[in-house]
């Protein structure tokens, strides 16, 4: 309306030439207002304004961000691991003058949650004041579009944000997969309920999914008063409940700059999801003005569209045509149910998000063939794959069944492995079974396995020593996480180069959960089957076949061997001592030239501190002695701060 201003002026010119024709002249200019902009925004003074539908906006957009031509705020599209932001074009002052308290204001917004493939959206949205409008910093996926793990829980961010988080990540002390907090700089939220609003007409609570493909609102009040911070979310058409969700008491104060920016962030993981946002009002020292829904734009639709009324009506003339073709029907029918069959079984019904259809891993691998073969092991191929609805990118690999252990008990360690969320994994994104085998989903990496880098047939090395010396925290980040910090213990019992993959930016993820195993924490794991690789096998499994968290930390120290020395465990080639890796670099810690092991391509380009380390660390987490390896934790604790203590622990049975 602002933009109203200099034609108004114009229009007070003009009718200073005569009275009637200033009378028609106004009458017809207030009639012949578009509509649409003024039921789009709406601005009613300096201290509010309103958004029914963002036609016309003048909203800042950034990344994925986008409006569509009927009005509606995209803060993500249809692609995985990706964020986008929206502002308020001016900044707010939330004080009356410097060094006063945060005044009282009032947010209220109308948004809606699309996921695009299997009911699942990963990461989430934010309503948040920033006193900046680059985001440029923010990891892509995990973060929510605001920070990255290096930012996470600065002060000096001085950000205030009202989550609304999809995704359950245990970094963060997420409570659940569906929930709003409240966050202060932080991914971590001061305060989180489950969504759920209340219900005025019987007097409690009743859950929501924000998930639902439903329009949703939400209110955020603060009192600059007694710092009150209430939150309350209802669907789209209930008025605003008398109680609020969740309420916290901070004095955001202490936390905004004057000016600030008022608006939106999403992300989206490894799973596309999108983010929408349909209305937008703010106050300052009064209630956020009233959306007006009556105008507000749709939801983008998924999935196929509704069938025609033109074809309901000429169905049954054309019925007749179709009995002729129906011998052939059943035909093909036959063929492509043979062609794409599956085993189902009821237990199943439990597992279905997390089951995908074989017919479109078929025709997401182009139907397995060759060009889109990754790798290949032991226990089964690995194909590209481009999903054929939401273009998400995977990796299937086809892993044949033979193991003793029930199909059903597999099938379920297989999608609880699937919630695992952590930067420094592979996720598992589900399964499907069919005849003989079984497939397993994995989220792609852009840069495939670390074996390609380490055993390249140049002479030059692919990999720089700061590279493999992250890689190596990166894969050991990963494995404290599975043996300590998730709610059971997972056993990997396969950690070698190959099974680590790396993303876009290099960084090292473990991957192929498909031998793994887990239990409760505090419980004796009970398995007896003895899987993995020749050399990474630790020399009790000879003995008892138990897999066990020291058995993967045994492995993993065969792994960062392989990464230092550039060999890998057995080498079949060699005729002399370093035909087994271990036993070389054993030889040469007693000869004290445990630097003559480092991987010669690295042309002496490397950190003599960080090597001798993990040499070390390697050793001692491949000490033949099951009791004397260090857990998890402590590796993390000697790649953070230096070697201390391990020169000791390692000299005991070597």
């Amino acid at each position: 309306m602002k933009a109203l201003i200099p034609a108004s002026r114009g229009v007070l010119r003009i009718a200073a030439m005569s009275g009637m024709v200033q009378l028609f002249f106004l009458l017809h200019l207030f009639f012949s207002l578009d509509l649409n902009l003024v039921s789009s925004i709406a601005t009613t003074g300096e201290d509010k304004f309103v958004y029914s539908g963002f036609s016309r906006s003048n909203l800042d957009l950034d990344g994925a961000a986008t409006i569509t031509p009927d009005g509606v705020l995209e803060l993500t599209n249809r692609s995985a691991t990706i964020k986008g932001h929206a502002f308020y074009p001016t900044p707010w002052r939330f004080r009356k003058s410097p060094g006063e308290v945060v005044q009282s204001f009032s947010i209220a917004f109308v948004f809606g949650m699309v996921p695009i493939y299997s009911g699942i959206c990963t990461d989430g949205m934010t309503f948040l004041i920033s006193p900046t409008k680059d985001f440029s910093g923010a990891q892509n996926s995990q973060y929510l579009g605001l920070l990255n793990k290096t930012s996470d829980g600065k002060k000096s961010n001085h950000i205030f944000a009202v989550e609304l988080d999809s995704s359950q990540n245990t970094e963060f002390k997420d409570i659940d997969d569906n929930h709003i907090g409240i966050n202060i700089n932080s991914l971590t939220s001061f305060g989180s309920k489950s969504a759920a609003f209340y219900d005025d007409k019987i007097g409690m609570f009743k859950n929501l999914s924000l998930v639902s493909r439903k329009e949703m609102q939400v209110w955020v009040d603060y009192n600059g008063e007694s710092t009150q911070i209430n939150v309350t979310l209802a669907p789209l058409k209930v008025a605003k409940p008398s109680k609020p969700l969740l309420s916290a008491t901070y004095n955001l104060s202490t936390v905004l700059k004057d000016p600030s920016y008022i608006g939106f962030s999403a992300s989206s993981g490894p799973i596309n999801s999108l983010y929408c946002v349909l209305g937008f009002s703010f106050g300052i020292n009064q209630p956020a003005p009233l959306i007006d829904i009556s105008i507000l734009p749709k939801l983008p639709r998924v999935g196929p569209k509704p069938r025609s009324k033109v074809l309901e009506i000429i169905l049954p003339v054309v019925t007749a045509t179709f009995i002729l073709l129906v011998g052939t029907t059943i035909v093909l029918l036959v063929w492509r149910r043979i062609k794409y069959a599956e085993i189902h079984e009821d237990w199943e019904a439990e597992f279905g998000p997390h089951r995908f259809l074989y017919k479109d891993l078929f025709h997401a691998t182009d139907g397995f063939k060759n060009k889109n073969l990754l790798g290949l092991g032991g226990f089964g191929k690995v194909y590209k794959g481009v999903l054929p609805v939401s273009k998400l990118e995977v990796a299937v690999k086809r892993v044949s069944r033979e193991s003793k252990q029930g199909i059903k008990e597999f099938i379920a360690e297989i999608v609880s492995i699937g919630r695992l969320r952590h930067r420094n994994l592979v996720q598992l994104l589900g399964y499907c079974r069919r005849k003989g085998e079984l497939l397993l989903v994995y989220e792609y990496m852009s840069n495939g396995s670390l074996d390609k880098y380490l055993h390249c047939v140049e002479d030059k090395p692919t990999l720089v020593w700061t590279q493999r010396f992250q890689i190596i925290k990166d894969v050991a980040t990963g494995l404290f996480y599975l043996h300590e910090r998730w709610e059971k213990v997972v056993i990997h019992r396969d950690i070698k180069a190959s099974n680590v993959l790396l993303d876009s930016e290099m960084n090292g993820r473990l991957g192929d959960f498909g031998l793994a195993r887990l239990y409760d924490h505090g419980i004796d794991p009970q398995t007896t089957h003895v899987v993995g690789t020749m050399g990474y096998l630790a020399p009790e499994l000879a003995r008892t076949g138990k897999a066990t968290t020291q058995t993967d930390v045994y492995a993993f120290g065969i792994f960062i061997l392989e990464v230092t020395c550039g060999q890998r465990p057995i080498n079949t080639h060699a005729d002399d001592s370093s035909q087994i890796l271990i036993d070389w670099v054993v030889e040469h810690w007693h000869k004290r030239s445990l630097t003559y092991t480092l991987d010669s391509r690295l042309h002496g380009n490397y950190n003599a501190d960080e090597v001798s380390l993990v040499l070390n660390l390697g050793l001692l987490c491949a000490h033949p002695l099951c009791n004397a390896r260090p857990s998890m934790r402590q590796v993390i604790q000697y790649l953070n701060v230096g070697s201390i203590g391990m020169t000791s622990s390692l000299s005991n049975g070597r």
